[in-house]
């Protein structure tokens, strides 16, 4: 019999205890079982080969269904929440994934990379203006509220055609489904409420259908079986909670590891070429997804732990990016770390689909925020710093920083227009 050495509390905690627990896990092997939440025994798993193995094994399967189950939800919500590619087999996963990789294209974030920008400056522009009164011009202001939650939310809204009014209830919504603090009866009537929002916004596409992409999601279900209605209503639901909770969480934690290394920050603040290189690393040093759950199908063996059937499999993206077996000073934030093969968007045909949007966000938002702000800084110590008592995610619950004067001149933000999913931004790919 497995002896279980640790229990998952450490997974609510801070990022320096996430971290620590994760460390003393790697001492025991790759793979661990820990006692979980509801007193059963899972299986942590914190080596980079084994999590990627993890990753692409077929016989550990998506757990997001079985959550739903075990949690009694009704048939019609489980069903209309969990029928997205995460959960599908290899035939339905490659069809569901056919039908939404034309909106993330390299070439159509080329064509967004302006929009976003426009909406990063607007931003900056109304936490400048905000910004509580100082020493010498040296305002405050929390960039997770002000500027890190909402920029990924007004992307999404372009991208998908929500209502820009309706932005508040969407962040209430994806917050409350990707936390650990509320009773499961409030989590299920959170996930009703937004399910009847999502069925009333797809019918109003079919009456009056515009260029984004739910339109063209929901002419994929009109046009015959490509997709269903639990797969249309599912697939909203994986896009737009796990396109904005993770985006929020990227640039979040990135700004948080530039703001706490100073010659990092300047190093990027002098060169902005190092952007893309910052949020690779960023991506590795504070994954803004903590765990993947996997759900074990067969009798297996994972990095020489004994799994058994319907075992419950942890995946630590967290953990595995910071093993030293494959990443040389893992604790080191390091811009010029030349290899670099980060499971910050997870890894196989899982890999986050959204992750060219995430990127361009992510390069986008730090750049503009650093330039604008030259002398931005901590409002207090990173150790100081709460982060949202989430199993799935990790990121802060607020960034509170010292503004500092403006850059000058300050280009005003532009009036881009947006590019829908069916406009021609350029050759169609």
């Amino acid at each position: 019999m497995t002896e279980v050495l640790h229990n998952a509390d450490f997974l609510l905690s801070g990022a320096a205890r996430r971290h620590a627990g994760y460390a003393l896990l790697r001492g025991h092997g790759a793979v661990t079982p820990i006692t979980l939440r509801s007193g059963e025994t899972g299986y942590m798993v914190v080596g980079f080969t084994a999590a990627r193995q993890a990753l692409t094994d077929p016989r550990l399967r998506g757990r997001t269904a079985t959550l739903g189950n075990r949690r009694g939800m009704s048939e019609d919500l489980r069903r209309a929440m969990n029928s997205h590619m995460l959960n599908a087999g290899a035939d339905d996963h490659a069809r569901l994934r056919r039908l939404v990789a034309p909106a993330f294209t390299r070439r159509r974030m080329a064509a967004m990379r302006p929009r976003v920008q426009a909406i990063a400056d607007g931003l900056l522009d109304a936490v400048a203006a905000a910004g509580t009164a100082g020493t010498a011009g040296a305002g405050t202001a929390d960039l997770l509220a002000a500027y890190a939650l909402p920029l990924p939310v007004r992307v999404l809204i372009e991208l998908f055609g929500i209502p820009e009014e309706d932005s508040d209830d969407f962040h209430r919504w994806t917050d409350a489904l990707t936390t650990d603090a509320l009773p499961i009866d409030r989590l299920d009537a959170t996930a009703a409420e937004m399910l009847g929002y999502i069925r009333g916004l797809l019918d109003r596409k079919r009456r009056e259908p515009r260029p984004d992409l739910l339109s063209a999601l929901v002419a994929a279900h009109d046009g015959g079986d490509r997709l269903s209605a639990d797969e249309l209503t599912s697939m909203v639901f994986l896009l737009l909670t796990a396109g904005h909770e993770t985006t929020v969480n990227l640039i979040g934690n990135g700004l948080l590891a530039l703001l706490a290394h100073s010659d990092r920050l300047r190093a990027v603040r002098d060169d902005p070429e190092l952007l893309p290189a910052a949020v690779e690393e960023a991506l590795r040093y504070e994954s803004p997804v903590q765990i993947a759950l996997r759900h074990c199908v067969e009798p297996m063996e994972l990095a020489g732990m004994p799994i058994p059937e319907g075992g419950t499999v942890l995946v630590s993206l967290l953990g595995a990016n910071r093993d030293p077996d494959r990443f040389p000073d893992p604790d080191l934030l390091d811009l010029a770390r030349a290899d670099n093969p980060q499971l910050g968007f997870g890894y196989g045909v899982h890999h986050c689909i959204g992750a060219p949007l995430a990127r361009l966000e992510g390069q986008v938002a730090i750049g503009a925020v650093l330039a604008r702000f030259p002398e931005l800084r901590l409002a207090e110590p990173p150790d100081g710093l709460e982060w949202r008592p989430s199993v799935i995610m990790h990121g802060l619950t607020a960034l509170p920083v010292v503004l500092g004067p403006e850059a000058a001149p300050h280009r005003p933000a532009g009036a881009a227009r947006p590019v829908g999913f069916a406009e021609k931004a350029g050759p169609r790919p």
